[in-house]
Parts: structure tokens; sequence; C-alpha cells
């Protein structure tokens, strides 16, 4: 066959082309049933491997998405190499400069590397899990995806944040015991300190039947005083992740039985002075 004045021998090109050909196509297929299945396999040790140990879900996902990672570099990393043998190019010098390039690249590129060592010692310490609700690097959310190089954190108003690992310093971890439930109400100079301190008490001993409720809650008593009002607090130490719901029950139960025996919230006021003209 002549193509632009070449002559090209089809069967001696097709019979050189189709084996190497065949070749990249069943590493492909490979690769796309192992990959699932080396996943799985992960995923099922490290659930056999959480019966016997005390250890917590969120620690359970976070070592599963990190083995599952590295298992997937290592296997594209695989892929590119055999691709390589199967074309015929000698994968020993390729492997050898991959070693040079990667060294320059460690010299060259020193964040991603203190990236990688900070990831690998916050997931050694259990610093974050995910599931985690945590303040550091400026962020404050739930942290749904911890790896090598980045951390996922989820904000409360729905933002997803990706935070490079060397950034991570100062982690405030909310997620480990008991939270504490806070409640501070007001009241009016005008009102009982007294009647307003005995029913915060009536009201805490409901919530202490509460299982939300680890410890308390008890009326404190007076938290401060200021011109426009007297502060008075109640605290308990709740379930984890359950502070915020218990101190809006808390709050709606105490309103309601102010207003029942009377008292008042305290209201802003404003006085206006008048000069009369001359």
């Amino acid at each position: 066959m002549e193509i632009f004045g070449f002559t090209i021998d089809l069967k001696n090109l097709l019979s050189a082309i189709l084996p190497v050909l065949g070749k990249m196509l069943l590493l492909i297929v490979a690769y796309l049933i192992i990959v699932p299945i080396g996943k799985k396999v992960i995923e099922k040790t490290l659930k056999n491997a959480s019966k016997g140990q005390k250890s917590s879900p969120g620690r359970m996902k976070t070592l599963e998405k990190l083995l599952t990672n590295v298992f997937s570099y290592v296997m594209i990393f695989v892929l590119i190499v055999m691709l390589f043998s199967a074309l015929g190019v000698d994968i020993g010098p390729l492997l050898a400069g991959a070693g040079v390039v990667g060294l320059a690249i460690a010299f060259g590129a020193q964040g991603l590397v203190s990236d990688i060592v900070t990831g690998f010692f916050v997931i050694l310490e259990r610093q974050l899990e995910i599931d985690d609700y945590v303040t550091t690097a400026g962020y404050d959310g739930i942290v749904e995806e911890i790896g090598l190089r980045t951390t996922q954190i989820r904000s409360f108003d729905g933002t997803l944040n990706f935070v490079p690992n060397r950034y991570i310093e100062g982690v405030a971890n909310h997620s480990r015991g008991n939270m504490q439930a806070l409640v501070d109400i007001g009241i009016s100079h005008y009102d009982n300190m007294d009647d307003a301190i005995a029913i915060l008490k009536d009201v805490c001993e409901e919530f202490q039947k509460d299982e939300r409720f680890k410890e308390g809650p008890d009326a404190v008593g007076v938290q401060s005083i200021d011109t426009s009002q007297i502060v008075l607090r109640v605290i308990g130490q709740t379930e984890n992740g359950l502070q915020w719901a218990c101190e809006r029950d808390m709050r709606k139960r105490i309103k309601e039985e102010f207003n029942k025996k009377g008292i008042d919230m305290p209201l802003s006021q404003h006085v206006v002075i008048q000069k009369e003209a001359e």
C-alpha cells in the first residue's frame, strides 16, 4: 500500500501493533478490575480489625480513605510503568530517571513535602479524624476527608475548605469527650433574683433526667450585672455534639417558666433628652 508516495506493508505493521495494543488493553482491563477489588479488601480488612479493637468510626473512616488513596496512587504508577514496558521501553533507566526527577521535585516543592509529612503525623497522632468538629488553620467545621496532602473541612454554612496540611497548627478538636452546655439568661433589675434562680433550679431538675446530659445541668447563679440586666447562668455536661440542641431546649423551657411566674426579660431602654430653645 502506498500513502503519499510511501510504501507501507500493512500486514507487517498490524502484526507489530496488534500484540502491543492487546497487551495495553489487557493491562488497562486488569487495572479496572484490581483497583475496585483492592479497595473492597481494604474496607473489609479495616472493618474486621475494628471489631477486635476499641477504634472510633471516625478513625476507621480516616484510615480507609488514606489507604485507598495510597493504593490508587501505587496502582496508577504500576500501570504507567507496565504500559511503557509493553511499548518496549526499558523501564530500568526510566525508574532511575524518575528517582532523580523526584529528588529534584522534592527540593523544588518543599511545600508539598511539608504537606505529606504533616499529614502523616496528623493521622499518626490522631489529631483529626473524619466527622470530628475542629477549629484549625482559620477554619471551623466538620472534617470530611484527611489526605496526605490536604484535609477537607466543611464549614457550618456548607462551604468545603481544602486545607494544605502544612497549615494545620494548633488544632482544637471539639469532638473528644463530653461538651459543655452553657445558657446565660438575662432578667430585669426589677425582678427578684432568688425567685428567678429557683425557677432555673426547677428547670435544671427536669433536664437532669434527660439522657443527653452526662452531668448536671445546674444553676450556677448570678454571672454578671450591668446597667441593663442581671445575667444568670446554667451549666451542664452533654454528650458530644448535642450541646447546642440542649442549650436551645433549656432556653425555651426557661422562657416558658419565666412567663408563667412573671419574670421579665430585660428590654432596651432609650432615654431622649430634649432641650428647649432659649
